[in-house]
């Protein structure tokens, strides 16, 4: 039997009901015609999920009689950070859905000296909006329950200056370790971080910036990949060798 999802953040759970927003309720009631008494699950982004009952349908919002919380593990133990570098059409969705699927953390979009997308103020938040969106969808489809973060854009200045403690990794086209050799040295490992470049590949300004941050530079095999297929590579990975696949 298919399971019907709806996220509701903690906020919105209270004396054993939790009550979905208006766009929730609207998913539940009018596209998937469920009505009282039908058994749902509800999620709140912060790693909780409950078997509810439809207690009540009404007109902007819909209540659920919580029956139960969800005892299982369905996240990954690693903190896993992807820096992918933005890329035009529908390509950064996609990154940003099967990153999702595959237990990322956190998603921070770069703005790379060869990228053809640069870092601006005109559709920022707007395209940041509709990431978060498809993250959402995302985290429904694969049972996740914790909300994934699609941060605003950022140059790699900013992303090789978190935390040190980190496993940080740079995919370089121009060579590395191999990410074994390096899980083989650093594993076990809570967090991992990983920068991806855009199609045309790191500038020299880039590869030295890193090299100064300490960042470990690997690489992903002696195949050429498009950016958003390393992006997944390497988050699966990342995952094999220091998360839970």
């Amino acid at each position: 039997m298919q399971r019907h999802r709806f996220y509701a953040p903690p906020s919105h759970l209270s004396a054993g009901e939790i009550t979905l927003d208006p766009d929730e309720s609207h998913h539940l009631a009018r596209v998937l015609r469920l009505g009282a008494g039908a058994r749902v699950f509800a999620f709140d982004g912060a790693g909780a999920e409950y078997e509810c009952r439809v207690a009540r349908v009404g007109k902007q919002a819909v209540g659920l009689e919580v029956l139960g919380r969800l005892a299982d593990e369905v996240e990954s133990p690693l903190r896993l950070t992807l820096g992918q570098a933005l890329v035009k059409g529908d390509k950064f969705d996609w990154v940003v859905q099967k990153a999702t699927e595959l237990g990322v953390t956190r998603i921070v979009p770069l703005a790379a000296d060869h990228g053809d997308v640069r870092r601006g103020t005109g559709r920022a938040e707007q395209r940041r909006a509709r990431w978060n969106r498809i993250a959402l969808e995302a985290v429904k489809q694969c049972g996740r329950r914790r909300l994934v973060e699609v941060g605003e854009p950022a140059d790699l200045a900013e992303f090789c200056a978190g935390d040190s403690s980190e496993v940080r990794l740079f995919c370089s086209e121009r060579g590395g370790r191999r990410l074994r050799e390096v899980a083989a040295e650093r594993a076990p490992a809570g967090a991992v971080s990983l920068a991806v470049a855009p199609e045309g590949g790191w500038s020299e300004a880039e590869i030295a910036l890193a090299e100064r941050h300490g960042l470990t530079f690997i690489q992903l095999g002696a195949r050429v990949l498009r950016t958003e297929t390393a992006a997944i590579a390497a988050a699966a990975l990342a995952q094999h060798l220091f998360g839970d696949m």
